[in-house]
């Protein structure tokens, strides 16, 4: 089966001066993922790969450059999940670990589905997953973006609903062998109220996979995890409707609903991508087997 991998950098109202930055971002780990794919690799480590590169570029909100909470501290939420055995892992509310997703990964491997927290942090030691400064993850941007919020130079609804990015990533990939797996990586939202926790590390939530397809969402989280969207859009697509009617279908429930905006991405079992967004942007690009390796992206402004 020729393998597909789609990700996304991210759904919300970006300024101009971010669009690029999230688009190359986003290509650069469509390439590493193919080239994990192409090399026999699994979806797992694909969607892994895919998210490391991610969370290691400082334009995005995970790992290094994500946004600050109330305390100006990083608070870090990551899940992933295999579908071909609906194994799932998932860490909450991390500020020491530079990959969440490789965290997530040991998870995933234990017998465990979810950790936050210092318990997180302990199980990462005992998992062999480095510990980092939690300075080493904070860049001066957003340290800037915190202070002027901070002095109420900078409006929250702004942050919220206008101008700022929530570049939430997240990848979904299908291997060679037919497998499908999916996750997501978040650093949440600007001055979150410490220990707040999203959609992303939520199975069904912020990330699903099935042997049918697999999803990763972006958005509002408190609204996404009440609609459980990643599963939602699974369960439309294993209805039989394609995948860019499903994912348009579950951001339109979304907002008719909650009146939400978010974005997510999916793929079906046979490597059919969607997207969708309700935001003026989402970052995303993917390759699929009949693509000529050349990666399609999301358009300029």
């Amino acid at each position: 089966m020729p393998p597909a991998v789609i990700v996304h950098g991210g759904a919300w109202n970006m300024p101009t001066e971010l669009l690029r930055a999230h688009r190359d971002g986003c290509r650069e780990a469509v390439l590493r993922a193919w080239q994990v794919l192409r090399s026999g690799g699994s979806a797992l480590d694909a969607v892994e790969v895919a998210i490391i590169c991610l969370e290691d570029d400082p334009a995005f909100d995970a790992g290094t450059g994500s946004f600050l909470n109330v305390d100006g501290q990083v608070e870090l939420d990551a899940g992933l999940m295999d579908g071909s055995t609906l194994a799932a892992g998932a860490v909450a509310a991390v500020h020491r670990v530079r990959n969440p997703i490789t965290l997530a990964r040991r998870v995933l491997e234990s017998e465990h589905v979810l950790i936050v927290g210092s318990g997180a942090e302990r199980f990462a030691e005992k998992a062999g997953v480095p510990l980092c400064d939690e300075a080493d993850l904070v860049v001066e941007r957003e340290r800037r973006q915190w202070e002027s919020l901070r002095a109420g130079s900078l409006d929250p609804a702004t942050v919220l609903f206008g101008k700022q990015a929530l570049s939430t990533v997240g990848a979904v990939a299908l291997d060679s062998r037919g497998n499908i797996a999916a996750g997501t990586s978040t650093g949440g939202s600007l001055n979150k109220w410490p220990g707040r926790v999203g959609d992303v590390p939520l199975v069904g939530s912020g990330f699903y996979a099935t042997e049918d397809g697999g999803a990763s969402c972006t958005g509002w989280g408190e609204g996404i995890m009440r609609i459980t969207m990643a599963k939602h859009a699974l369960d439309l697509m294993s209805g039989g409707k394609p995948a860019p009617v499903a994912a348009g279908d579950a951001i339109q429930l979304l907002s008719d609903r909650l009146r939400g905006v978010g974005g997510i991405i999916l793929m079906d079992r046979e490597g059919n991508v969607g997207h969708a967004h309700s935001t003026r942007h989402m970052a995303y690009a993917y390759l699929t087997g009949d693509m000529a390796e050349r990666a399609a992206d999301s358009p300029p402004d």
